[in-house]
């Protein structure tokens, strides 16, 4: 079968194919994992990245490639999870750019997509790494370039990449030590080459379910767009009534000239105003007692999308009516529920402040510790489920700074931190590069509030550096990382770069880890014990430390994480 044009009904349908293909493999991806922890999370943020853009893609009638170019480029850009997600997102950017020129594709506009995909994702890593996702791209677009000199048959040319996306994919692990001793492939390539296959499989006319679902993120409300803009205090004073949030699909560039006036416009009827633009859409937040007119202003830029108008006094009235209702019930379960609501509720400050706060947080002691250091928002998340681009524009939305820290205190959420900063206009955005909850901790503890947000950014970022970080969990397969065996169940104690102690027992197991931490510069040594642990567990733990280290301080919190049973650091 010979195919030498796809236009926008076929392509759509390719891109729904790949997308769940891409869903329906995601679990299978995420056991790709190099180590094997309880939490790989790969499958699951590619997942929901391109879910994101399908479900754009999913609501266009009658499509063209302008419009399928569009939807997923900024579905994807806003819906972008993790590394991986992130640099997925990149390369639909770079390849819609291409085909949005097109009312049909051939084999010469594909191949030039694929160059572009690959140079724009490239560009958006600060230090790419072979034998990974970005490689298996790179060999694609080699072989399209090579390809588009030899044929113009779409079958034929699509077929070869995906066998050459393959093959560079099984050679990752010669690329990377770390994945040849794991006995796995890079995951975010196998991520790329099931999205890819997808489509062929939709190209050549095979049975494929182009239905997409909606895709439960599984953080809290306090994240995401189903709810973000309800008052933080129901006791609030409320000048404008109605929240008012929209997409502008822009029908022109639009111009810095063009955003002064539409801000300046909304300004005139309205407060907490949010207007963050990229090539291809606006996104407007409003408080207004007249939708309609900042809508309709809207119009003259584009057409209008994701429409969202909240009643916020009503809301406030039922939130009261809610929280009363919730202190009338005893049991356990609805005293957590609320406890938790109210924790989710970020605190929105009368007046704009100098700096402001926003932290990635996992487990309720380790929330708290956050706010008592001075956190405006908490993003629920962490390396069980990383936090989109979009929770991130929300948490910035939400606190009302000239300056704003952002902590990811993950490496994986780090590439969405820095997106959504390059996103935003009104606000200045500092992202500290922290991978692990102390680490974050850190950084507070060194902020200096006379300090210019420069000066602490530039010492935060220093006093990171020397935060060494351990955490406890068990092993979900059995492979060897590092030269140590591990069996499925062992318990692991993995470091800054890589396991440092294995074994049956947990507390022989924590201890082996510490001291492959500590070093004659170590000061300060704290225990975060877990959900599944207990308060005297972590106590015996630290006296044994004491008595070994008796320089060493010890401290115990509560951090109340899943999946890792300890997380301890070493300053």
């Amino acid at each position: 079968m010979e195919v030498t044009t796809i236009n926008a009904e076929l392509f759509a349908r390719m891109f729904l194919a790949g997308a769940n293909n891409l869903e329906a493999k995601k679990e299978w991806i995420n056991e790709l994992n190099v180590f094997p922890v309880p939490d790989g999370d790969t499958g699951t943020n590619m997942s929901m990245t391109i879910m994101s853009a399908a479900k754009e893609v999913a609501a266009i009638e009658n499509p063209t490639m302008a419009s399928l170019a569009k939807a997923i480029s900024s579905g994807s850009l806003r819906g972008a999870r993790g590394n991986s997600g992130v640099i997925l997102s990149q390369l639909f950017r770079g390849f819609t750019k291409v085909i949005a020129e097109y009312d049909e594709l051939n084999v010469q506009i594909i191949s030039d997509a694929f160059q572009k995909a690959t140079e724009t994702a490239y560009k958006a890593v600060m230090k790419p790494k072979e034998g990974t996702i970005l490689t298996v791209a790179k060999g694609m677009s080699d072989k399209a370039a090579e390809l588009g000199e030899e044929t113009d048959d779409l079958a034929y040319f699509c077929e070869e990449i995906i066998k050459e996306g393959d093959h560079v994919l099984s050679k990752t692990p010669d690329m990377l030590p770390v994945l040849k001793q794991a006995g796995v492939v890079d995951s975010g390539g196998q991520g790329l080459m099931q999205v890819l296959k997808g489509a062929f499989d939709a190209l050549m006319g095979k049975e494929v379910d182009y239905k997409v679902e909606t895709v439960s993120t599984g953080s809290s409300s306090q994240g995401t767009a189903s709810n973000p803009y309800i008052d933080a205090q129901a006791e609030q004073e409320i000048t404008f009534t109605y929240c008012t949030q929209f997409l502008i699909m822009l029908e022109h560039p639009f111009t810095e000239n063009q955003e002064t006036e539409f801000k300046s416009y909304l300004e005139s009827i309205g407060d907490s105003i949010v207007v963050v633009a990229d090539d291809e859409i606006v996104k407007v937040h409003v408080h207004t007692n007249d939708p309609g007119m900042a809508m309709q202003r809207g119009l003259t830029y584009g057409s209008l999308t994701t429409i969202i108008i909240e009643n916020m006094r009503l809301e406030r009235d039922e939130k009261i009516s809610a929280m009363k209702e919730k202190e009338m019930q005893n049991t356990a379960n609805a005293e957590n529920e609320i406890k938790a609501a109210e924790k989710n509720e970020p605190e929105v400050p009368a007046e704009e402040k100098e700096m402001g706060f926003i932290s990635v947080s996992i487990g309720e002691g380790i929330n708290e510790i956050f706010r008592g250091l001075g956190v405006d928002y908490i993003i629920e998340g962490g390396q069980t489920m990383n936090p989109s681009t979009e929770d991130m524009l929300n948490a910035i939305e939400k606190v009302n700074a000239k300056n704003i820290f952002i902590l990811p205190n993950n490496k994986n959420i780090i590439m969405a931190a820095n997106q959504a900063a390059s996103l935003t206009e009104d606000k200045n955005i500092i992202v500290i590069p922290t991978k692990t909850i102390p680490q974050g901790i850190t950084a507070l503890v060194n902020y200096i509030p006379d300090s210019t947000p420069e000066d602490n950014a530039e010492r935060m970022g220093e006093e990171i550096q020397l935060v060494k970080t351990g955490q406890v969990t068990y092993a979900v397969r059995d492979t060897v990382i590092d030269d140590k065996e591990i069996k499925q169940d062992d318990y692991m104690g993995i470091g800054d770069k890589g396991i440092l102690s294995v074994g049956t027992d947990m507390e022989k197991t924590v201890l082996e880890m510490i001291g492959e931490m500590i070093d004659e510069d170590s000061a300060i040594l704290s225990i975060y014990y877990g959900e599944e642990m207990n308060e005297d567990s972590a106590n015996e733990i630290a006296e044994k430390v004491e008595e070994e280290y008796p320089d060493v301080e010890v401290e115990v919190h509560y951090g109340g994480q899943p999946i890792y049973y300890y997380v301890i650091s070493v300053e």
